[in-house]
């Protein structure tokens, strides 16, 4: 089933800040809450502006979204992670609300850092842009590139503690990398949950941090990743390398080439299709004549140009355009024919003009 836009969710626009985002969820959120609304419906509804919030309202998976789609966000979060770090009490504070049993209810687990200092996540998507010449999209192109990515530190595997140092649990969060504050409002109790000052949400202490990756538990490298480039890719083209993205403990994630293609000066091209423009002789346009076209593919073909022919006019030779990216076969190749008219004529060409004028 296809998901629904988070902005359409929200009745909002992609170009709306993050006060609008959070005015137009609070106001659902109050039409839709389960403590407000008891209906089946209001609950998937609750539900769903709350996720499409979450994403919204956080800039790196709002980015993430707004370049890939559900597909960004669903490959490189889960549930949890969607709504790790949301301010909800901010949203219901003095309400009487708790969102985190509601999440609880909904999804199983609290929303919270969940206990865990390192959540076995997919590592993120990239992206690369690569630009190439019309002849290599025509013939294809095998090439190197080099990505700068997160990988997971060798040195630690991820842990960001040294070897041979151990890493505690928090005594001040009992390891669950939050704390929970209660307290009694005129509308009823009040629960508001906050990262552990502590171990700043992790919900571990580490003794001594990996010197190669300073505690974070992963180093940005550069890596060469040799591409092939299919024939007939056009600008836009995308290709997808599974698990070349940046590394996670949960798997890599994967690397999208866009593909980007050079202006030419000969061709202009739609689709598989190319067109050109060929100068030729008022005799030979009058006469008719026979001209030598070179492709791209660097073959010449012999064209007739008909007696009579005007300016504008386009003569197509078959399967001489671009290779088909799906599927078998080439496009058109297209030729407009332009007249060259001369500038400076002697007195015996000027003759033989009157003479041809005087017999049309």
């Amino acid at each position: 089933m296809t998901k629904e836009d988070y902005y359409n969710i929200l009745g909002i626009d992609k170009n709306s800040d993050k006060k609008e985002i959070k005015k137009e969820y609070r106001k659902l959120a109050l039409k839709y809450h389960p403590d407000k609304n008891p209906s089946k419906i209001a609950e998937e509804k609750f539900k769903n502006i709350s996720e499409a919030y979450a994403v919204l309202s956080d800039d790196q998976k709002r980015k993430m979204y707004d370049t890939y789609g559900h597909a960004g966000i669903d490959q490189q979060y889960s549930t949890e992670d969607i709504f790790r770090g949301v301010d909800f009490g901010d949203i219901f504070g003095g309400m009487g609300f708790d969102f985190n049993d509601i999440f609880k209810q909904f999804f199983g687990h609290q929303y919270g850092f969940g206990g865990s200092r390192r959540v076995q996540r997919k590592g993120a998507d990239l992206r690369y842009d690569i630009e190439v010449d019309l002849q290599d999209a025509y013939k294809g192109l095998e090439t190197e590139i080099r990505v700068p990515r997160i990988e997971v530190c060798e040195e630690c595997n991820g842990t960001g503690a040294e070897k041979g140092t151990s890493i505690k649990k928090c005594s001040q969060c009992n390891g669950n990398g939050q704390i929970k504050h209660t307290r009694k409002t005129a509308f009823g109790v009040f629960s508001q949950i906050t990262p552990c000052n502590k171990c700043q949400g992790q919900g571990t202490i580490i003794e001594k941090y990996c010197k190669k990756c300073r505690g974070n538990g992963n180093i940005q490298v550069n890596r060469d990743i040799d591409i092939k480039i299919p024939k007939g890719v056009d600008n836009g083209s995308q290709l997808r390398l599974a698990g070349e993205g940046e590394s996670g403990l949960g798997g890599s994630g994967d690397l999208y080439i866009v593909i980007h293609i050079k202006k030419n000066i000969k061709y202009r091209r739609n689709g598989a299709d190319l067109y050109m423009s060929r100068m030729i002789t008022y005799p030979q346009a009058a006469l008719g004549t026979k001209i030598n076209v070179e492709t791209i593919g660097d073959d010449v073909e012999k064209i007739k140009i008909p007696e009579g022919t005007e300016y504008g006019d386009i003569i197509r030779i078959k399967n001489r355009g671009m290779p088909y990216l799906r599927g078998r076969g080439y496009g058109d190749l297209y030729i407009e024919i332009k007249i060259e008219t001369p500038k400076r004529l002697n007195r015996n060409a000027k003759r033989l003009l009157d003479e041809l004028n005087n017999e049309l």
